[in-house]
């Protein structure tokens, strides 16, 4: 088993610095026209389902959908130009971002053709929102240990538990749910998950809000009671569940959202020092140095999931490095600032708003202390 960490890096072309260049006219316009409001971590804290249909007619929604399911057919590293945009600029991409980023793929993968053609060319154009349902209390980054269970009846599954920290659950439509499908055997605790479709207005679904300290809505709890998921519903095989969702993680971890959540503070900041409201710090070279790692890093990725290559050891590298990253970045605007009041608005809401989600940076997506021993063991380390 090869040890590298991550996949060769590859160097942008020609077609790709032009697919840039036309998102980021076209996100300079938008600003300019006052349609959004530039901040952090803005693909879980931003919705904007008119901003996203607006990238569905341009063909920047639901990128690595083949046209015969109404997506754009374009590659994994388009798909990493765009989002990368998007990203940098602080734009409003949560109505769509878990569904472009991993659910559909996941259809394409294990999807039913119904599945697909009911679901596939819907997310390309921006007209259906879908969650995540992994997490559950006690829980934590141990997937293996999920208690929601599902419970076969006639013509289909009934489903019994409770996710919770589901982004975006009160705005989803629907979202994949990871279940015991099978009692828990601690000899193979990966065995007996599977995953479904569920429908998030069904009868017996109970969405309640989690709300931050800082009075932000970004999380909910979701409650099944006895939801019925119909056979049709089923993701994949009974019993694969496991097997399918770690073949998600090289599109959940390796994202540019796991290293530019707060790149358009660290913009605000180097802006605020060329124009005297903040201190010239040489600092700011090394944080603008590790974003521009951390880019070529999550490129390389998304070329390895292009080619179908393995990238699940990558994208676990690029997770801890990034979130590390854009932790760091609020802590170092903070300190620059600490000294007194910024007079700077923008700064300073940029700021504030990093410094409310800095704490979940490290913990979603899998938290950076599991994520270090699936590095380790993936090189063959002991100890």
């Amino acid at each position: 088993m090869s040890r590298q960490l991550v996949p060769p890096v590859v160097t942008e072309g020609e077609a790709l610095t032009e697919l840039r260049l036309e998102v980021r006219a076209f996100l300079s316009e938008q600003i300019a026209a006052g349609c959004f409001t530039p901040h952090v971590d803005t693909w879980l804290t931003r919705w904007d389902r008119a901003f996203t249909q607006e990238l569905a007619r341009r063909g920047w929604l639901g990128m690595v959908i083949p046209k015969e399911y109404g997506g754009p057919g374009r590659t994994h590293v388009e798909r990493f130009v765009v989002t990368e945009e998007l990203l940098v600029v602080g734009a409003p991409v949560a109505a769509h971002w878990f569904a472009e980023r991993q659910v559909g793929p996941s259809l394409l993968a294990y999807g039913t053709e119904e599945q697909k053609r009911a679901f596939l060319p819907r997310i390309s154009r921006g007209e259906v929102v879908f969650g995540i349902g992994m997490s559950e209390a006690d829980s934590g980054s141990d997937l293996a240990s999920v208690r929601t269970r599902a419970e076969q009846v006639d013509g289909g599954w009934r489903l019994t538990g409770t996710k919770v920290w589901t982004s975006g659950a009160h705005e989803a439509d629907a979202f994949f749910a990871l279940a015991r499908s099978a009692p828990l055997d601690p000899a193979h605790r990966h065995a007996g998950l599977s995953q479904f479709i569920v429908d998030l207005h069904a009868p017996g679904v109970d969405i309640r809000p989690i709300v931050s300290m800082g009075g932000d809505h970004h999380f909910d709890e979701v409650h099944l009671d006895g939801v019925l998921i119909p056979d049709d519903r089923v993701l994949g095989s009974i019993g694969a569940g496991w097997k399918q969702v770690t073949s998600e993680l090289g599109f959940e971890r390796s994202g540019p959202e796991r290293f530019l959540s707060t790149f358009q503070l660290l913009a605000a900041a180097a802006e605020a020092m060329m124009h005297g409201g903040l201190p010239l710090d040489h600092g700011l070279g090394r944080q603008v140095a590790r974003v521009a790692a951390l880019h070529q890093m999550s490129l390389a990725v998304s070329s390895a999931l292009e080619a179908h290559a393995r990238a699940d050891l990558g994208a676990a590298v690029v997770k801890v490095l990034g979130t590390t990253t854009e932790g760091d970045i609020a802590d170092y605007v903070d300190l620059l600032t600490a000294s007194g009041w910024i007079e700077d608005e923008e700064l300073y809401a940029l700021l504030h708003g990093a410094i409310l989600q800095r704490p979940g940076f490290t913990l979603r997506g899998g938290t950076n202390e599991i994520l270090r021993g699936v590095i380790a063991r993936g090189l063959g380390l002991r100890g």
